[in-house]
């Protein structure tokens, strides 16, 4: 047996020592990682009894209040003239689009470049109209939110104490609610009664 031939060889069992040593790794670390997960399954699992865990969907308990609907009200009365606008200005860039699809080819161009400056003056328009109505909704939804914030926690707190709920879970976070579990017209009539 040559030198040469003896080093492959060691090469060849050493690659197959490596790979064995990584299909044993593997296996080990996929045991580790399915045992971690039972663990945090069961983990979860224990606490989580029906009477002790209810679901709140707090934003929506807070929209679909009174006070929610005024304020929405109040907001579309002095919104509604700028939302008309910008309606009205998203139909005039869909038709001004329109033409310069269907009658581009045939246009000057200097009545094409006119249509094209009118198209991206009215575009920049709508943006900021939007812009500014979104603004005022968030403001608005901001507000509501901010002067319920204590009426809210003072509604949940009836209800967990009421039904005896040690844990409450944000509606929105709840992949499968029990309609029994799900606590937030509840919640609603509470915030009304309060108002």
């Amino acid at each position: 047996m040559t030198l040469s031939s003896s080093s492959s060889l060691w090469a060849k069992r050493s690659e197959a020592n490596l790979r064995h040593e990584r299909v044993k790794e593997y296996e080990r670390m996929r045991r580790m990682i399915g045992g971690l997960c039972l663990g945090m399954v069961t983990l979860f699992a224990l606490p989580a009894h029906a009477t002790e865990v209810a679901v709140v969907d707090w934003r929506e308990a807070l929209m679909n209040t009174n006070a929610a609907q005024q304020s929405r009200t109040q907001l579309e009365n002095r919104i509604g003239s700028q939302q008309q606008q910008a309606q009205s200005l998203g139909q005039e860039l869909q038709q001004l689009q329109q033409r310069l699809q269907q009658d581009g080819d045939v246009m000057s161009d200097s009545e094409r470049q006119q249509v094209q400056q009118e198209l991206q003056q009215k575009g920049q328009q709508f943006q900021q109209l939007r812009a500014q109505i979104q603004q005022a909704q968030q403001r608005a939804e901001q507000q509501l939110l901010e002067e319920s914030r204590p009426k809210l926690e003072q509604a949940i707190d009836q209800v967990v104490q009421r039904h005896g709920v040690e844990v409450v879970v944000d509606g929105e976070a709840a992949i499968h609610v029990d309609d029994g579990l799900d606590l937030t017209d509840e919640v609603t009539q509470i915030l009304d009664s309060l108002n």
